[in-house]
């Protein structure tokens, strides 16, 4: 179980270290792939091929499924954890995902999400200013 939210910072090879709390999760290792809303989601080996499992079996004929497919598996990879604790995020991702200095890496219950910290601050405030509406449309997800 991922919960929270914690600031890090990437060093100059695209390192980061990942919060404690996260590390007993992903003993095995980890993927991480492009996600929604610009920002990077991070699972435990587990949960992936939970997720991959539904994404190979969408319909191979429709376009949107075959957009879905190549975007969340084309663009995923599997990265270890060092002695320190932190993972190798690939250029391709960084770049993806707009990471600079600063990143807030938040926890989601089943995955962890990588964010740039002015992109999540901006995520945030507008979603703070929206939170009503988000809220009445939760009603009709079942929550």
């Amino acid at each position: 179980m991922f919960i929270g939210e914690y600031t890090h910072n990437l060093d100059e090879k695209g390192r980061m270290a990942l919060p404690v709390r996260f590390r007993k999760g992903l003993v095995d290792g980890a993927i991480v792939t492009r996600g929604l809303d610009k920002c990077l989601f991070v699972f435990d080996k587990r949960e992936w091929e939970i997720l991959a499992q539904k994404i190979v079996s969408l319909p191979l004929t429709h376009s949107n499924a075959r957009s879905f497919s190549r975007f969340m598996l084309a663009g995923a990879t599997e990265v270890d954890i060092d002695q320190q604790g932190r993972i190798l995020i690939p250029e391709y991702l960084r770049k993806f995902a707009s990471l600079k200095k600063q990143v807030v890496v938040a926890g989601l219950y089943t995955r962890i999400e990588i964010w740039d910290g002015e992109v999540w601050q901006e995520y945030k405030d507008k979603a703070d200013l929206e939170s009503d509406s988000i809220v009445e449309h939760m009603d009709n997800l079942g929550i």
